[in-house]
């Protein structure tokens, strides 16, 4: 939601996309009352197989036109991989990856019909080290990064530019989400506003940047991952995220 009123504050227009009906009720309710923009959403599960095709079939038939496409949907599960039903990782992938992916593929062709159009792809500071108990999804989010500084360099030259954000521990639902509830304590002393992250990302989206790291504490850990050993870097993540 931070990152539609983001949006909104600027006089953009806004096609949400999410699961809950309830939420995107509301949240068109308060975006349309607040900033005066036209918002209009679909209810979707986008970690279903075959949900890219509903988005897509969607905005074609309302003609919508698209110049900015934030893929901002994932979560994370805590634990170890064998103690986690496959059917749940699976999901995750589906959305923190598959989805991601299909749904830059299935919009490019309108995105570069517009003078500018601009890519938004959310990873997170997991993304730069292997994470013991968060191994699928740190992994999930390593693909993130790749794929998108891949499609960045594919994309010079044309009217679309393609960032990262990776931002770090957020005041958000993803913790409760993960079942990390025991470290929730310990994780609100390092979380940054979901608000001010918003506010860094889609200044960095504008901005035509290749990757934004929120916060210099994260952006410092991130360059440690290249600087020291991974041996050392996966030990103090595993430490840190121990069930």
């Amino acid at each position: 939601m931070s990152m539609a009123r983001e949006l909104a504050q600027r006089k953009i227009d806004l096609l949400l996309v999410a699961r809950s009906e309830d939420k995107l009720t509301g949240a068109k309710k308060e975006l349309e009352e607040k900033y005066k923009v036209r918002v209009e959403f679909l209810s979707c599960d986008l970690s279903k197989p075959g949900s890219v095709s509903t988005v897509t079939d969607w905005v074609a038939k309302n003609s919508f036109p698209v110049n900015i496409l934030i893929n901002n949907a994932g979560y994370g599960i805590w634990g170890a991989v064998e103690n986690t039903p496959w059917v749940q990782l699976s999901n995750m992938m589906q959305l923190n990856m598959v989805a991601l992916a299909e749904l830059c593929h299935a919009m490019l062709p309108g995105l570069k019909k517009q003078k500018q159009s601009y890519i938004l792809n959310v990873a997170s500071t997991a993304a730069y080290q292997a994470v013991p108990t968060l191994a699928t999804y740190a992994a999930s989010k390593s693909f993130v990064v790749l794929f998108t500084r891949g499609l960045r360099k594919e994309l010079k030259g044309s009217s679309v530019s393609a960032t990262c954000l990776s931002p770090g521990a957020t005041s958000t639902s993803f913790i409760d989400r993960a079942g990390m509830g025991v470290l929730k304590e310990r994780a609100e002393k390092f979380s940054m506003n979901a608000d001010e992250v918003a506010k860094i990302a889609i200044k960095g989206m504008f901005d035509k940047r290749a990757e934004v790291i929120t916060g210099f504490v994260n952006w410092l850990s991130v360059q440690f991952t290249y600087l020291l050993p991974k041996s050392l870097i996966e030990n103090i993540a595993a430490g840190l995220y121990k069930i």
